[in-house]
């Protein structure tokens, strides 16, 4: 794929690429944001380096690719309420993403993309990111497992998470709770992707548990294959932006006690669909 106004640098052959020459600070012209937009479509999880950006100007690059998200556990209030703090310090007991996820998979409608700005990191190194390519993890099954798959949907819950791991209290209503393809068909690019993660989903509907979990268990292991992932090595003013429809990540906790921040701008999606 050709880039006129941006240079991309793959990371690995399955997913991941780094973006030079464009500063997110400023407003993107058409011909940047469509770029930015194939490539990410293209490799699946993204990347820039040496950024500087305000609140304000995070929030306006993430609205160019939708309207933003808001946390199940935001407080609605404050100055950016589309801003999610990303967090750990000798205090965490929990940090957000120690598990293979996709981010809020339990909302009904769950976000398309996030863009992660990392400010401040362990002196030692550490820290880093794994994203992993689901289209990969469904084409690698065999076809009898593919079609099995196919034919499932699987509960994703929040309050495992939210309320569980990290003691919030729900809103009214609770945490969110849905059911969704264990296979998705991405709305871009029409390939397939699988759709289950470790944080979220709890069961395979109308499976017994036992099946349930033996399922899950051997789509997890399936996933996680090292030949699906890359590792993003973050420095101050990094930026990670991935597709949240067929990329999982894990954030590597290996740092305690130091401490790692960074600023999270999520981008609204739409509910996932199964397309034969």
């Amino acid at each position: 794929m050709g880039y006129q106004t941006i240079e991309v640098r793959k990371l690995t052959p399955c997913i991941g690429a780094e973006i030079f020459g464009v500063d997110l600070a400023k407003p993107l012209g058409n011909q940047a944001f469509q770029e930015i937009h194939d490539a990410l479509m293209a490799n699946l999880v993204i990347f820039f380096r040496d950024q500087e950006l305000s609140h304000e100007q995070h929030k306006a690059f993430g609205r160019r690719f939708g309207e933003l998200h808001l946390h199940p556990t935001s407080s609605r209030g404050g100055e950016h309420p589309e801003i999610l703090v990303i967090k750990a310090d000798e205090k965490s007991k929990h940090v957000a993403g120690e598990e293979w996820h996709s981010d809020v998979s339990c909302d009904a409608e769950p976000p398309m993309g996030s863009i992660l700005y990392m400010k401040e990191l362990p002196p030692d190194g550490g820290g880093n990111t794994l994203f992993a390519n689901m289209y990969r993890a469904y084409e690698t099954l065999s076809p009898p497992i593919q079609r099995l798959c196919e034919s499932l949907t699987a509960i994703h819950d929040g309050a495992q998470v939210y309320g569980g791991r990290f003691g919030h209290t729900p809103k009214e209503g609770g945490f969110p709770r849905h059911e969704h393809p264990v296979v998705r068909t991405h709305p871009v690019t029409g390939r397939k992707a699988l759709y289950v993660n470790r944080n979220f989903t709890t069961q395979i509907a109308g499976l017994r548990r036992n099946e349930s979990d033996a399922l899950l268990d051997m789509l997890y292991r399936h996933s996680e294959t090292p030949e699906f992932q890359c590792r993003f090595a973050w420095q101050p003013n990094s930026i990670a932006f991935w597709d949240n429809r067929a990329a999982r990540h894990h954030a590597m906790w290996d740092y305690f006690p130091h401490k790692r921040l960074g600023y999270r701008v999520t981008v609204k999606g739409d509910k996932p669909f199964y397309r034969a």
